[in-house]
């Protein structure tokens, strides 16, 4: 059974590295002055920047793990600068869960699972 647990805080220069090498460099994840003007007052991560923390948790665990798919929900923002807590665990069922929570409140930022190839 899985149970992994991890804090990061995300930082602008990760949201630019990872806008550089996806190619989403939506203004609302790159551009500070923009967001600062939106109603979540600062940039906001990528999704898929968010899983990537969750899959190296689980390779770092595993380095022959391999995924066959996942679902992901992404139900609120994870912002720049507040800390996250990253969670990969075996649920009840056996599912592989992933979740991101905002360390502060609590709020889901990632919620998912993933299938891992026998």
């Amino acid at each position: 059974m899985i149970d992994l647990q991890e804090q990061w805080t995300p930082t602008q220069a990760e949201f630019d590295d990872f806008a550089a090498v996806s190619g989403d460099d939506n203004a609302i994840h790159v551009d500070p002055v923009f967001c600062a003007r939106t109603t979540f007052g600062r940039t906001v991560s990528h999704g898929m920047l968010i899983y990537s923390k969750l899959w190296g948790m689980l390779k770092r665990h595993d380095a022959d793990m391999k995924q066959e798919s996942q679902n992901l929900m992404f139900p609120n923002p994870a912002f720049v600068g507040e800390e996250l807590t990253l969670r990969v665990f075996h649920d009840d069922t056996g599912r592989l869960r992933m979740l991101a929570t905002r360390t502060s409140d609590g709020a889901e930022c990632l919620v998912g699972e993933a299938v891992i190839a026998c």
